[in-house]
Formats: structure tokens, C-alpha cells, sequence
């Protein structure tokens, strides 16, 4: 039978709650399934001997550690979801409206552009990532939830680090950014094939989020093409911060909003564009259409 956590269990477990938290919401990129883990974490404890663990914040790192790599592994045997908990947590602000000092606080906070690195990684890699890189939890104690030494843990460490530095994202300043992505933006409203050519990385992935699932269209021509067939839908659009990244909102004639677009940029080019218009995600934004 459980026995009732004491006072200090529960206050023990309450100062470690934020951090716990913030460790599997990187790990997981979704704040709902990060309080699940949490949430499972404390009645784990409860079922658990106090005087058997040595490390409370040892031991609660390691076992949401676990139920987090449970999920990521589940999450990958389903491929369609992934695209889901990318986007999870929408947060679209004006462009113009934040302060540069706010904007890095959002970006740090939300972090969609590093969610979208760590997507590349395999479930073992980015576990090893967030809490070594992150967290800086030792490479043996990783071991112990990768069911790994500790050599062999940091080797998993080392190659998602190359991975993530490798991987396509935003790069270049804030203009910059915001430079291309404008120039897409009128390229897509005038129709101009030539000019979308030029923004767009011939490998550029497009990734649009429906009712029904995920779309992925890749290469240069078949994006291009998709671009100016979307454009004419909207009647009304503004540049905007999604997740902290720089991107575009649009609105239909009835100003019901009809998508939020955000770019990865490398070297220019745009390399991946993820669309958002499941109706139901679009309306927990609370972002007026323009006059």
C-alpha cells in the first residue's frame, strides 16, 4: 500500500519541478506531455522508499529521463506525430511589437528553432544532448537511462552535437532572416516563380500542418510552384515572430486566420518551411488580421 508522501517529500519534489520540467520539455519539444512526465516522475517517488535514494535531484533527473526517452522511442515508431509536438506551442506575436532583448527571451524560452534541430536527432542522441549540453548531467549517469557506459554514452553525445551543428538552421542576422523571408513573401503574392527560385534552397523541405496530418513536399520547383497556387487564398497578411523566429501570418477576406508560415534559413536560402493551417491551432492565436 502507498503511503502518504510527507511535507518534506512534497517540498523536496516542488523545488525540483522547473528544472525537471524544462529537462523534458527540451527533450520532448511538447509543455503538455513535459508536465505528463513530471506528473508520472512525483507519483513514482511516492511509490518509492525514501531512504533508498542518496541523490533526490539525481534520482528525479534519471527517471524523468526515462519516461521521456519511453516517449521519444513512441513518438518515433509513429512518424505522423512528430510533426504535431514540433508545434505544439504556438506562440505568434507581432513582428514589429517586441523589443530585440524580448525577442532573444522568446526565442530562449520557446526555442522552436532548436526543437526543430533536435527532430533530426535519434531518441538516445538527443536525450544525451539535452542533459549533457544542456543540463550537464555526467555522461555516467545518461549512461544509466541509455543503458550505456559512460565512454559509450558520451561517443552518442559527440555525434548529436556534430548532427546539430551540421543541421539546417537559422544562421546569418535577424535582418538577414527577415530580408528572405520578405522577399519570398512578395515573391509568393506577385506570383513570381523566378524570384522564389532564388530564395529557395533546391533541397528546401515544406512541411504543412493539416487537420488530416503532415504534408512534406521537397525540392525548389515543387515548392515554388505550391507557393503561388497558396498566395492567392489570402487576403490580408503581416510579418510576425513564431516562437521567436521570424515568419508570416495570413488571413482570409472574413479575417479567420488561414496560416502561420516560419522559415529556416541558411546561408541566404531558405531551407525549410513549416506551415501551419489546422483551424483548431490557428485558433488558440489571439493576433488580430491587419486593417
Amino acid at each position: 500500500m502507498t503511503a502518504h508522501p510527507s511535507g518534506l517529500l512534497t517540498e523536496a519534489f516542488e523545488a525540483q519541478r522547473d528544472r525537471l520540467r524544462a529537462v523534458a520539455y527540451r527533450v520532448l519539444g511538447s509543455h503538455a506531455d513535459a508536465e505528463d512526465v513530471v506528473q508520472e516522475a512525483w507519483m513514482r517517488l511516492v511509490r518509492q522508499d525514501p531512504a533508498t535514494i542518496g541523490n533526490l535531484a539525481g534520482w528525479l533527473t534519471t527517471v524523468v529521463g526515462r519516461i521521456s526517452l519511453d516517449l521519444l522511442r513512441s513518438r518515433r515508431a509513429h512518424a505522423e506525430t512528430d510533426y504535431e509536438q514540433e508545434f505544439a506551442d504556438l506562440v505568434v506575436t507581432p513582428d514589429d511589437d517586441l523589443a530585440p532583448d524580448e525577442q532573444v527571451a522568446l526565442a530562449d524560452s520557446v526555442g522552436l528553432a532548436l526543437l526543430i534541430v533536435l527532430d533530426s536527432l535519434t531518441p538516445s542522441e538527443r536525450l544525451a544532448f539535452v542533459l549533457h549540453d544542456m543540463f550537464a548531467v555526467p555522461f555516467h549517469d545518461i549512461g544509466q537511462i541509455l543503458g550505456k557506459s559512460a565512454g559509450a554514452t558520451k561517443m552518442i553525445a559527440s555525434r548529436a552535437r556534430r548532427k546539430v551543428r551540421a543541421t539546417d538552421r537559422p544562421t546569418g542576422s535577424d535582418r538577414e532572416h527577415r530580408q528572405v523571408v520578405q522577399a519570398f513573401g512578395a515573391a509568393a503574392l506577385s506570383g513570381d516563380f523566378e524570384a522564389l527560385l532564388r530564395v529557395l534552397d533546391p533541397n528546401v523541405k515544406l512541411s504543412v500542418n493539416t487537420p488530416d496530418g503532415r504534408v512534406v513536399t521537397l525540392g525548389a520547383t515543387k515548392v515554388a510552384s505550391g507557393a503561388r497556387m497558396f498566395s492567392g487564398k489570402a487576403a490580408r497578411q503581416r510579418p510576425v515572430l513564431v516562437n521567436g523566429i521570424p515568419g508570416h501570418m495570413s488571413w482570409r477576406p472574413d479575417g479567420s486566420p488561414l496560416s502561420v508560415i516560419v522559415f529556416t534559413v541558411t546561408e541566404g536560402r531558405i531551407v525549410g518551411i513549416h506551415i501551419v493551417i489546422d483551424p483548431a491551432k490557428l485558433a488558440s492565436i489571439q493576433l488580430p488580421a491587419p486593417a
